[in-house]
Formats: structure tokens, sequence, C-alpha cells
């Protein structure tokens, strides 16, 4: 599959926020109960709260044949989302994604990219170098969902 990462515009929110909506209540589900995954991913999508947030981060676009295949955002040093749309993953677009976000990070001179991967997320981030930090318990309307606070460090 040819990816192309691309900065985020504009006219991309509602697609995201859909893939983001889709993708949680879809690949977050083996991780996460029914009422978490609601919580995690209110219906409907929040657009306004969501085309806010991707204006004000430095936010990416991967695309293939089929469209929009995923995102992912940096505020900063830290890694704030990475979603590949449901139907697409481990075909190498959040390898892409990931990839494009640290080596901004990296160039824009930061010493280590923090990041709150999910229980899904956390083993792609651990292949990927980064260490656990801790263990927490995020309230979303009013549910309780385990992350992972994790880093990694600037590699040589």
């Amino acid at each position: 599959m040819e990816i192309r990462i691309r900065r985020y515009r504009p006219e991309d929110c509602l697609t995201l926020t859909r893939l983001f909506y889709e993708t949680v209540r879809r690949a977050n589900l083996g991780d996460y109960t029914q009422d978490q995954v609601e919580a995690w991913a209110p219906a409907p999508p929040e657009e306004k709260r969501w085309a806010a947030m991707l204006l004000d981060h430095e936010s990416w676009v991967a695309e293939g044949e089929d469209g929009i295949l995923g995102f992912a955002t940096l505020d900063g040093d830290y890694f704030d989302h990475l979603f590949v749309r449901w139907d697409c993953q481990r075909q190498g677009v959040a390898r892409a994604l990931a990839d494009a976000l640290e080596n901004r990070a990296w160039e824009k001179g930061c010493e280590k990219i923090r990041v709150h991967a999910s229980i899904t997320a956390r083993p792609f981030f651990e292949k990927r170098g980064y260490q656990l930090i801790k263990e927490q318990q995020v309230e979303k309307r009013g549910r309780l969902l385990t992350n992972f606070v994790m880093a990694a460090t600037r590699r040589p």
C-alpha cells in the first residue's frame, strides 16, 4: 500500500472526527468495555472541539488510494493522537505517521517525546522504543480508562 503523509487541512476535519469515532468503537473494543469506548468516542463526534485541536497542534494525515487512512498530532514534545482507520490497521500507516511526527519532534530539538498510549497502542509504542513511565487511569465522561505514560528519547 502506498502511503503519503501530508499536513492537516481544515477540510479534513469531518473525515478525521469520523475516523476517530469509528476506530475507537471498533479497534479498541477488544481492550476496553462498550461503556468505556462510548465515553471515549461519544456520538455524535465533537467536530468543533476536534477542529480547534487539529489547528492548534502539528497535525499530519496519511493518505492512500482509498482516501484518508489515519492521522497523528504533535503538541510540543507530546505525541497526542495517533489513529488509523479501523479497516487499514497493520498495514504500515501508524508507522509512517509516527516516523513523520518523531522526525519533526527531533528536528525541532525535542530531547524526548511523551505519549499516553492506550492499552491497544502500547505494544506499537514499545516496539518503537518507548519506555513505560507509569500506568494511569483517566476519566472520560464519568468512565475510567487505563492508559500508559511512555516516552522515547532521541536516538543517536
